[in-house]
């Protein structure tokens, strides 16, 4: 497969300013050395609980946050040297879907408007074209083409979101990064969602990284999938790989923790120790090995490479 898009080592690490000349006296380590690569057509999920750096690492890819470190390859052009005409230009390539569908669309502007300014600034589907472009995204998203003269306080969340998702889709993108796409709808609809979303990958050959905490979402719609843990890449693999056969304890406690549909059905679950530890200062070695119920002498000593163990699967970790 085609690499699409290659990160390397990235790093976000965020200054902790104090006093009267805000002095910097430390660091939110909050993306902490990622690598990944996203294939042509491919779908990559990445998981993690709350704090662990997956917005953070979307972010920085599309420079909404600027990098500490690091290096974010788009079809052999280094973003991390763009400039800023660069980066407008490169945009139209890679959208992304916010998380928060209230604070992620102007207020003062109407459906029509969200849509359309992107296209004006790009310069494409001018004149009448672009009004049948809105009306064929709002449409595909599950609104109608009237309540694209409405504005944002006039809709749902879940409907704000699908504007969203259509406002990510404008432009004909070769990469969208979604972070939690679906969370604020209903459960009824996520599934409408997520297929579409399947349909527009096949459609528009788009690729995705899709960043959640669903994982019965990740499973669904992902080729693979990272597992993050405190700012770090702790195993990744095929879905079908890191579903059926977990091999770093935090993958095996997070899938522990899906709910079983059958309530005869007896299910074990993995308690971990303690809670995650500060992204200010991160113990040293393994970042999971205070938690872990399988932790040697080494593990709080040096960092565990992400090793292959076979295929595409790897994991960091010396169990393995």
């Amino acid at each position: 497969m085609e690499t699409l898009l290659a990160i390397d080592d990235l790093e976000v690490h965020f200054p902790i300013k104090k006093g009267v000349f805000s002095h910097t006296v430390g660091y939110v380590y909050a993306v902490n050395g990622v690598s990944l690569n996203l294939g042509q057509g491919e779908t990559l999920g990445v998981v993690g609980e709350s704090g662990c750096g997956k917005t953070t690492t979307g972010l920085a890819i599309l420079r909404l946050i600027e990098p500490t470190g690091g290096n974010v390859t788009f079809q052999g052009m280094d973003i991390s040297q763009m400039t800023k005409s660069q980066m407008r230009s490169l945009k139209k390539d890679i959208q992304m879907i916010f998380q928060d569908p209230y604070s992620s669309l102007n207020p003062r502007m109407t459906v029509n408007k969200i849509l359309s300014d992107p296209m004006e600034i790009h310069g494409m589907y001018k004149g009448p074209e672009r009004s049948e472009r809105i009306a064929y995204l709002l449409e595909k998203v599950g609104l109608t083409p009237e309540q694209g003269r409405r504005y944002p306080h006039e809709f749902s969340g879940g409907q704000r979101q699908r504007i969203g998702i259509a406002r990510a889709l404008a432009l004909n993108p070769q990469i969208i990064i979604g972070d939690e796409p679906v969370s604020a709808l209903d459960v009824s609809i996520q599934a409408q969602i997520i297929n579409l979303l399947i349909d527009l990958q096949q459609e528009f050959h788009l690729s995705y990284i899709i960043i959640a905490h669903d994982l019965a979402v990740v499973e669904y719609i992902c080729d693979r999938v990272a597992v993050m843990y405190l700012g770090k890449i702790v195993e990744i693999g095929t879905y079908h790989e890191i579903y059926t056969d977990p091999k770093h304890p935090y993958t095996q406690a997070l899938l522990s923790a899906i709910p079983v549909p059958d309530p005869k059905k007896a299910k074990e679950r993995i308690i971990q120790q303690g809670d995650v530890p500060s992204p200010i200062n991160p113990p040293a070695g393994c970042s999971f090995h205070p938690r872990c119920s399988y932790r040697m002498d080494r593990c709080d000593k040096s960092e565990p490479e992400l090793r292959e163990l076979r295929g595409t699967h790897c994991v960091a970790c010396y169990l393995y």
